[in-house]
């Protein structure tokens, strides 16, 4: 299932999805009661914390990416990177 608002998941992990997916899109329209949302679904502050440095890190990634004019690889070229990381990991 490609939906996250609606797929079989945990609502601790929607709920975070959602506060992350504001983040991203709305950062300026983000407020304390979206945080206090989150966690009252049972999410603990540091899951809660580690989800946004996460979210924060990928977001600037792929601004970088952007800004350079990376391409995305296809179906092929994402197998070929996995197995790469899968034999020699993150290590360089």
């Amino acid at each position: 299932m490609l939906d996250w608002t609606t797929a079989p998941i945990d609502e601790r992990l929607r709920a975070t999805l959602g506060f992350l997916r504001k983040l991203t899109l709305e950062p300026d329209a983000l407020t304390g009661a979206d945080a206090a949302a989150v966690l009252a679904t049972g999410t603990s502050p540091q899951a809660l914390e580690d989800a946004i440095v996460v979210a924060a890190g990928f977001n600037a990634i792929d601004r970088v990416a952007d800004a350079l004019g990376f391409e995305v690889p296809d179906a092929a070229g994402f197998e070929a990177s996995g197995r790469s990381l899968l034999r020699f990991g993150y290590v360089v």
